[in-house]
């Protein structure tokens, strides 16, 4: 350092409201030289000093998919483990394309439970292609950039289609909590501060922060981190916030360690799907044409659930034969949001009253496949499937191992039996990661 060294102990702590984006917040501090550490609930004193001296320190939830009335249960007590680390900043990460809705992963609920006298939010995280720019958020695709209302897959989201593009406003639909904007031209003129102030002043308990590249990122970084160590500081956003932070501890002095790229794998990988983004289905493709076996669970076929327990059954079955080929598997659940096999599959939920049940299936899947075929290292694509199918694998605790590509690291998955070696694992938003990113998981980076 040759600015003023950063203080001792756990600099951020942060909530993921799905596990892939939980995941990438450990990326971009461990690869920057701030040893991190994710855990799947609040972790007790054991574990926590089974990881002790780590400068980030997470909590993965399923926040994104669950209602208001969950979050009211659930958040306050990962919120309550997190602060008692004594982290100046305390994050809720939440999807760089703001994936939520009044009813579902609102953001506003999150917002009213965790907020002290104010919060920036910064979705904003122009290194995996997210910009805001008067309030306004846009997102790369396969095709450009788009507006998020405008996005091909965003303003068409099962769950979550996003008609709304100015952040403010889809917020102002989950909370009353007054949102505030320093704006591109401010946070450009490096007026940050005293635009604060007026937006404080006016009432305004968010702020959002318009970002769009290095400088204003770091203008946005600066402002939350000179913030935080006032008073320990309540902050929304992508992983767009450690994005900032490291950008602002930079330009203080601190130096970035060279990046830690994958090793090839020993054997052949085991991948399990439950995205519908086109991105995915293009990955998938490239797979297939690469060698991997692409096996459907078709679990719209299943008539009850003892039937979704055969068609596992046999896609397991097909799917050890191929590994004991030596051919890497990927299981899928959908080929893009157009495949004819979304509206049964969702009708076959609908009838089961089991909102996770593709997840829970594909948890079971590679479970399987990990434990019979002894597969060194695990994908799983999509955010809410990979909160249950880690759920599924038992796992305690996840730390970064490697970068993959920018986004999507290499994890190690540790077992809470402290003598059961960690399995490596990688974890991917639907719309996250190159083309041949699983020809990457399989050969190495």
């Amino acid at each position: 350092m040759t600015g003023p060294a950063l203080p001792d102990g756990p600099l951020v702590a942060w909530v993921g409201d799905d596990f892939t984006g939980a995941a990438a917040v450990m990326e971009v501090l461990e690869f920057s030289g701030f040893p991190s550490v994710l855990f799947l609930g609040p972790p007790d004193a054991a574990l926590m000093a089974r990881f002790a001296g780590r400068r980030g320190i997470g909590i993965a939830t399923d926040a994104r998919s669950r209602s208001p009335d969950w979050m009211t249960a659930h958040l306050p007590a990962a919120f309550a483990a997190l602060r008692a680390t004594g982290a100046p900043v305390l994050h809720y990460k939440l999807c760089s394309t703001f994936d939520s809705a009044p009813d579902i992963g609102s953001v506003g609920r999150a917002a009213e439970l965790g907020i002290g006298d104010w919060a920036p939010l910064l979705v904003a995280a122009p290194r995996i292609g997210r910009w805001q720019a008067f309030g306004t958020l846009f997102a790369r695709h396969a095709g450009g950039v788009a507006r998020l209302d405008r996005h091909p897959t965003m303003a068409h989201h099962p769950v979550t289609p996003m008609d709304e593009a100015d952040v403010r406003r889809h917020l102002a639909r989950q909370t009353a909590l007054p949102v505030g904007l320093i704006d591109l031209t401010e946070m450009q003129a490096e007026t940050a501060a005293a635009a604060l102030a007026r937006e404080r002043g006016s009432g305004a308990r968010i702020v959002a922060l318009d970002a769009v590249d290095a400088l204003t990122l770091r203008v946005a970084g600066d402002l939350i981190w000179a913030e935080a160590l006032r008073n320990p500081l309540f902050v929304l956003g992508s992983q767009g916030v450690e994005d900032a932070l490291i950008a602002a501890w930079v330009a203080a002095g601190h130096v970035v360690p060279p990046a830690r790229p994958a090793r090839a794998a020993a054997g052949p990988v085991a991948v399990v799907s439950g995205s519908c983004s086109p991105e995915t289905d293009r990955q998938i493709a490239a797979a297939e044409a690469g060698g991997f076996a692409c096996l459907r669970l078709d679990l719209g076929c299943a008539g009850d659930l003892p039937e979704v327990a055969g068609v596992a059954d046999q896609v397991e079955r097909d799917a050890l034969a191929a590994l004991a080929r030596g051919q890497s598997v990927i299981v899928f659940t959908a080929r893009g949001p157009a495949d004819a096999a979304l509206a049964p599959t969702r009708a076959r939920i609908a009838a089961s009253g089991q909102p996770g049940l593709v997840g829970q299936t594909l948890g079971r899947v590679l479970t399987v496949l990990h434990r019979h075929a002894g597969v060194p290292r695990l994908g799983v694509a999509g955010g809410d499937t990979s909160g249950a199918v880690t759920t599924a694998l038992d796992i305690a605790a996840l730390t970064a191992k490697a970068e993959l590509v920018p986004a999507v690291p290499l994890l190690l998955a540790h077992a809470p039996d402290v003598a059961t070696p960690p399995v490596e694992l990688v974890l991917k938003g639907g719309q996250m990661g190159p083309v041949d990113l699983f020809l990457r998981l399989r050969d190495g980076a």
